[in-house]
């Protein structure tokens, strides 16, 4: 993946681990996944309470990153914080399909947020570089497009706006039971290790192949 200057420049140690599973299976549902849902739910109660999850050093940093990109991550959390904290609440998760579930559930175990997209559908290299003002986004689950402010980092392909990273991912490239190869991206930000994005990305490329079939390929560490 390519990082503009201006966002290494802004977010020194802001790394991402990405990589591709080919030939997956997606279903609407795989039994083996209530019981990883079951052992994530065990293993994040054991970990954290709610109050816990505020004063996380892991998650603190994303929340530090967002208020830095101009978005308040008291109103629009970071997607593995979201995720945790609906856990911890007793919340379901949604079910999407095994991969859509299977990366979430990676996502908060690890408590990296993790993107993943159609590659069949993806245009070109990745790049991550800021937004410009009234660039236009329309992220899955969204009903209308929003308009993006200039500190905003956004993910692109070579034609279209993908992700707001990290934390919502463009509906025309989301991951659907017609999804035959699917690109992983964990990502990183200032003060997360880059050891920490690999071993979320090679977590979410097991659970995906267990759950998805297909076979991933070996992370590769940007910048």
């Amino acid at each position: 993946m390519q990082f503009s200057r201006e966002v290494l420049d802004a977010f020194p140690g802001i790394s991402v681990a990405e990589g591709v599973l080919r030939s997956v299976h997606v279903a609407e549902a795989h039994p083996g996944l209530a019981a990883l849902r079951e052992a994530v739910t065990r293993e994040l109660q054991l970990r954290y309470t709610l109050e816990q999850v505020r004063d996380d050093p892991v998650f603190r940093a994303y929340r530090d990153f967002f208020w830095s990109a101009g978005v308040d991550p008291t109103k629009t959390r970071p997607a593995s914080e979201a995720l945790v904290r609906r856990i911890l609440a007793g919340k379901p998760l949604p079910r999407i399909n095994t991969a859509v579930d299977a990366y979430n559930l990676a996502s908060a175990s690890s408590g990296v947020p993790i993107a993943a997209f159609d590659a069949d559908l993806l245009h070109g290299d990745l790049s991550l570089r800021f937004a410009r003002q009234g660039e236009q986004f329309l992220g899955i689950g969204m009903k209308a497009p929003v308009l993006l402010g200039e500190n905003q980092i956004i993910m692109t392909d070579a034609e279209d706006i993908i992700a707001i990273y990290p934390y919502r991912d463009a509906d025309a490239t989301k991951v659907t039971t017609g999804t035959t190869t699917i690109h992983i991206v964990a990502c990183g930000v200032p003060k997360i290790e880059e050891e920490r994005v690999v071993r979320a990305y090679l977590t979410c490329a097991r659970s995906l192949e267990e759950y998805a079939g297909g076979t991933a390929s070996a992370p590769q560490v940007s910048p």
